[in-house]
């Protein structure tokens, strides 16, 4: 699989996706998380940047708070458990890094679990690439200043749990306990101080292939697991109580397999975040103005981001988009200077299922390349044929 990804991650990525919730191998997660997140082409494609980085002085004022967050990470984990370990300077130099990468962005605290669980699975160079397409890819916003991103994903969290576990939502209703309070943590980093590890491991498997719909699940099944029974909530008579069970989940509550297979078969799919999205958006900017967060720039997993990556590329070389499905929505109209032109003038637009319409014939001969991918009858397709390779 390993050696043939492009071709896994295109024309099987339903294979991928199982085996991704069955559980990824000890001995592989490491190559699969980067292969899924895509790191991998990103680190090669960068030779020596991570060192370069690492070499520049960084902002002190990042560089504080870096310090004396370290020991806090899995302090019991023997990589993180002495100050000044190997585990604490790779980490270090990790989310330094970053604040350099992205000045726009600097440090959020939220940053350093997930960058500690990566880098108990791999080296720092890989890990600080993985941690990138993390927070630009899958979590976009999540970690930048005013956490726009992550308020939003809390009132699209709410309104899903009205559909999913109405008894949930109008007991935190009830007691006015917002989003905020307590997916906070769970969503900015993955479960890693929530779950059992074995059962974050398996979330991180899952999301890596899947996206954040994986996190808007287990938050969902947890809180139904939690507050979705009248015997359950009998014990919660209060906001205090309800957020002291929020906080602290018991360990011995949550079993690994039953935790999969509810998040598997709950029905919340990327068009329905998608599409909650929107709502909240409208929201936000009727209530409290406009979003300086752009919440159309996440990514549903593997299948998404190597779609984009391959969009990107037949865009810039002129190919054929024909092949990319409808899993993510189309780009829209192509900036004037970057149109494509093909012999007969084609003018072309996207449709909903990703295939590209041509119309209007003229010939000219100045004109190499043809992007479309269906013309409207078989004589303009002879045409093309022949003028290209005749």
């Amino acid at each position: 699989m390993f050696r043939n990804w492009d071709k896994w991650a295109s024309h099987r990525f339903q294979k991928v996706k199982m085996r991704c919730r069955k559980g990824i191998p000890s001995s592989l997660r490491a190559k699969a998380w980067q292969l899924l997140s895509n790191s991998q082409e990103l680190l090669e494609s960068n030779p020596g940047k991570f060192d370069e980085l690492e070499q520049e002085q960084g902002d002190p004022k990042w560089l504080d708070i870096i310090e004396k967050d370290l020991h806090r990470q899995f302090p019991f984990h023997e990589m993180f458990a002495a100050r000044g370990g190997h585990g604490q300077q790779d980490l270090y130099r990790i989310l330094k890094a970053y604040t350099i990468y992205r000045p726009d962005e600097g440090y959020c605290q939220a940053q350093a679990p997930v960058a500690a669980v990566l880098l108990m699975h791999m080296p720092a160079e890989q890990a600080f690439w993985c941690l990138v397409q993390i927070c630009e890819k899958y979590l976009p916003g999540y970690y930048s200043a005013g956490l726009e991103a992550i308020q939003l994903d809390g009132e699209i969290f709410f309104s899903l749990l009205r559909r999913v576990c109405p008894m949930a939502y109008r007991h935190l209703k009830k007691f006015k306990i917002d989003p905020i309070l307590y997916m906070t943590e769970w969503f900015m980093c993955i479960f890693s101080r929530t779950l059992p590890w074995s059962c974050v491991l398996r979330v991180w498997d899952m999301f890596f292939c899947e996206g954040v719909k994986i996190v808007f699940r287990v938050g969902l099944v947890l809180l139904k697991q939690m507050l979705g029974s009248v015997d359950k909530l009998r014990e919660l008579q209060g906001m205090y109580e309800t957020m002291e069970r929020l906080r602290n989940i018991p360990p011995e509550n949550i079993m690994e397999e039953v935790l999969v297979q509810e998040v598997v078969s709950l029905s919340v799919t990327e068009a329905l975040i998608e599409r909650e999205c929107g709502i909240q958006v409208r929201k936000w900017r009727e209530s409290r103005g406009e979003l300086t967060h752009q919440p159309g720039r996440r990514l549903h997993g593997t299948r998404a981001i190597f779609e984009q990556k391959h969009r990107a590329a037949a865009i810039s070389s002129g190919g054929s988009l024909s092949f990319l499905s409808s899993h993510i929505p189309p780009p829209g109209p192509l900036p004037r200077a970057n149109r494509l032109e093909c012999p007969f003038h084609l003018k072309y637009s996207f449709h909903k299922d990703n295939w590209i319409t041509a119309s209007a014939p003229r010939l000219s001969s100045s004109h190499l390349h043809c992007p479309f991918t269906q013309c409207r009858n078989r004589k303009q397709l002879l045409l093309c044929l022949l003028f290209l390779f005749f």
